[in-house]
């Protein structure tokens, strides 16, 4: 029987005719010149940082850097010494071994300071610049707190404090301790309503004692004399003023007999006067 198997083919080998390469011979002087310029430049580092190291090491140990001076620059409320105190920068310290941001963050942890900035004169001098804050009234919390110019609650006062600030009431002291929205705000109009205040001739903040603040009415003043009320309300404050010191001259001889001052209602001053008095004079 035929044997219908198919048979492997023999594959044929190609030969292929390649030129073979010459190896070049090494050029041995080049290689030489090439590792010592790479030994040299290893070497010149090494030398170098060795060399910076123990430069700076003469630095921090000269007493060319120790500090001889502290200056302290826009301290109302401090003494120089107070501020020197707060930082814990000890004269003849190495200037290169002081931290001056955590220093700085150190000295703002009194709540009269609201930012202080340290820098290094060279060589031995260190200057702190301060920016304090500045109470414009007086909140109750059930404890008193001052505020200052940004609207912020920075400090509880203490027996030595001023008291000569008008008294902010109505706001309560779990609402103010979690910074609610509401209240930021409402703080930060009634900074600006003293602001707007202090530049007045008539009705100004000599002439008030306390702000009340409710959630339903807004603002209402009481001034100094007598604690008559002023109704503010929750907007436009700066022409309800206006309209206020037009007649105020007029009224401040008679607040003694006046319930409130109503500044509410638009282009008028409602004044009511107290009844009990009208009727003891009738």
């Amino acid at each position: 029987m035929r044997d219908l198997k198919k048979q492997p083919k023999k594959s044929k080998k190609v030969h292929q005719n390649r030129r073979k390469k010459q190896k070049q011979p090494l050029n041995w002087r080049k290689l030489l010149r090439r590792t010592l310029r790479i030994g040299v430049t290893a070497f010149s580092a090494a030398m170098l940082l060795v060399g910076g190291f123990f430069v700076t090491q003469l630095l921090l140990d000269s007493d060319l850097f120790r500090v001889d001076e502290i200056v302290v620059r826009d301290g109302e409320h401090f003494t120089e010494q107070q501020v020197i105190a707060l930082s814990d920068i000890e004269i003849g310290v190495n200037t290169f071994n002081l931290d001056l941001v955590l220093i700085g963050r150190k000295i703002e942890e009194n709540p009269w300071v609201q930012q202080a900035d340290l820098q290094r004169i060279f060589p031995r001098q260190v200057v702190i610049d301060l920016v304090e804050r500045h109470p414009v009234a007086i909140i109750n919390l059930g404890l008193l707190y001052y505020l200052d110019e940004q609207g912020e609650i920075f400090k509880v006062l203490s027996s030595s404090d001023r008291l000569d600030y008008p008294i902010i009431t109505g706001f309560d002291y779990a609402k103010a301790q979690q910074h609610d929205v509401d209240y930021v705000q409402c703080l930060q109009r009634i900074v600006a309503l003293l602001s707007d205040l202090r530049g007045r001739s008539q009705f100004d903040l000599a002439q008030l004692s306390e702000i009340h603040h409710d959630d339903a009415t807004g603002l209402t003043l009481y001034t100094l004399e007598s604690g008559v009320e002023v109704k503010l309300g929750k907007t436009g404050y700066s022409k309800k003023l206006d309209r206020l010191e037009r007649i105020y001259s007029k009224l401040q001889p008679k607040l003694k007999v006046l319930d409130y001052i109503d500044l509410n209602v638009a282009e008028k001053v409602i004044v009511r006067i107290e009844r009990q008095k009208k009727v003891a004079k009738t």
